[in-house]
C-alpha cells in the first residue's frame, strides 16, 4: 500500500462520487450504472476465475438468485422511504453464499473445462426453476417489485451509490486477496492444486471461501438490478450473456489483479450500452464481444494491465542493462592506453 496507490484509488471513487452532481442525462447515469453493476461483478468473478483458476460460468444463476430473492422478499409490499430493499443486500449476500457452499463443495472437485461445465450446467439449471416455479417467481410472466419511491429527477442517484458501494467492496476484498495469506493460498492453487496441498494449504477451504465471497457479491449486485428495473423475467435475471461479459471483461482487462476487471467493465459496458442505445435491440455488440475476444487471444493474451506491465518492465530492464554497459563502454573508448585485463588479456 503505497501513497500513489492510495492516491490512486481515493481519487477514483471521488471522481465516482462526484459525477451525479454534474447534472448528466439520465441515459448517461443509467449507463454508469451498468457498468458499475458489471465492474463489481468482474471484480467479484475475478477471485474465483482469477486468484484460484476455476472458471466458473454459472454466476449468473446468483445473479438471478439474488434478483428473485429480493423480488420474493418485496412482492406487494408499499414502501417508505425507498431505501429498505437496500438494507436487506446483506441477508440476500448471506442465502447466496449459503446455496454456494454445496455447489462449490461438488463443482470444485473437478477443474479447468470439467468445472466450467459443471457451473453452466447449474446455470441452465436455475434458469429452467425460474421458468417453472411460477408460484414463487411468476414463471415467464415474470414478477413485479415495488416501484422505488424515488424523485423523478434524480431516481437513479441511490442505484448509483449503492453500486459504487458494492464496487468499493469487492476491490478491498481484491486487495486483500493480493496482500493476504488467503490469495497467496489461492495463488498457489492455480498454480499446483496438488503441490498447494502438499504443503499445507487447506485447498478446499480457501476456494469455498472464494467462492461464496464472489457468488454473494453477485448476488447483491442483482438484487440492486432487480430493485431497479421493478420487473424481472427468466430469461433477463439468468442470462448466460451476464456471464459472458463478466468473463470477457475480466480477460479484457487482466485477471488476478486489482484494477483489471474494472477497467475491462468500463471499457466493454460502456461500449456495450452505447450501441444499444444507437442501434437499439439488435444485439450487434454481441459481434463485438466475438471480435474482443479475437484482440485478446491474438495481442493481449493476458490482458490489458499485465501486458502492460511486462512492457514497462522489460524497457526497465533494458535502460538499466544499457546503463550498466555505458560506464565501461566509454572508458574502452576514451583511454587512449591499453586497459590491462585479468591474466594479461588485451581489450
Amino acid at each position: 500500500m503505497t501513497r500513489w496507490g492510495l492516491g490512486r484509488g481515493g481519487g477514483f471513487f471521488l471522481v465516482l462520487v462526484a459525477l451525479p452532481l454534474f447534472g448528466l442525462q439520465h441515459w448517461v447515469v443509467n449507463l454508469l450504472v451498468f457498468v458499475l453493476m458489471y465492474a463489481t461483478m468482474s471484480s467479484a468473478w475475478n477471485l474465483v476465475g482469477g486468484f484460484a483458476g476455476y472458471p466458473s460460468l454459472g454466476h449468473a444463476a446468483f445473479f438471478g438468485i439474488g434478483a428473485y430473492t429480493m423480488a420474493l422478499m418485496f412482492h406487494g409490499d408499499v414502501l417508505g422511504s425507498g431505501y429498505e430493499p437496500f438494507i436487506m443486500l446483506p441477508v440476500i449476500a448471506l442465502v447466496a453464499a449459503a446455496i454456494g457452499v454445496p455447489i462449490a463443495l461438488v463443482s470444485m472437485r473437478t477443474r479447468a473445462d470439467v468445472f466450467a461445465i459443471v457451473t453452466i450446467t447449474f446455470l441452465f439449471m436455475v434458469q429452467t426453476l425460474a421458468f417453472n416455479l411460477r408460484s414463487l417467481t411468476g414463471g415467464s410472466q415474470g414478477i413485479s417489485l415495488p416501484i422505488p419511491p424515488f424523485d423523478a429527477a434524480t431516481f437513479e442517484r441511490p442505484f448509483y451509490y449503492v453500486l459504487v458501494l458494492l464496487l468499493a467492496v469487492a476491490m478491498l476484498l481484491t486487495f486483500g486477496a493480493l496482500h493476504s495469506k488467503v490469495g497467496l493460498a489461492l495463488v498457489a492453487v492455480r498454480a499446483d492444486e496438488d503441490k498447494a496441498r502438499g504443503v499445507g494449504v487447506r485447498v478446499t477451504g480457501v476456494k469455498v471461501l472464494a467462492f461464496s465471497v464472489s457468488v454473494g457479491l453477485t448476488a447483491m449486485v442483482g438484487a440492486v438490478w432487480s430493485y431497479y428495473e421493478s420487473f424481472i423475467y427468466p430469461q433477463f435475471a439468468v442470462d448466460p450473456l451476464i456471464t459472458i461479459a463478466v468473463v470477457l471483461m475480466t480477460f479484457l482487462g487482466g485477471r488476478a489483479t486489482l484494477w483489471g476487471p474494472v477497467l475491462g467493465a468500463f471499457i466493454l459496458e460502456a461500449g456495450q450500452q452505447t450501441l444499444a442505445y444507437r442501434l437499439g435491440g439488435s444485439q450487434f455488440y454481441l459481434i463485438a464481444y466475438a471480435l474482443v475476444f479475437l484482440v485478446i487471444m491474438l495481442v493481449l493474451p493476458r490482458g490489458i494491465l499485465p501486458t502492460l506491465e511486462d512492457r514497462l518492465r522489460m524497457r526497465r530492464r533494458a535502460r538499466e542493462v544499457d546503463g550498466a554497459q555505458t560506464p565501461a563502454v566509454e572508458l574502452l573508448a576514451s583511454d587512449e592506453d591499453k586497459v590491462a585485463l585479468p591474466h594479461g588479456g588485451r581489450p
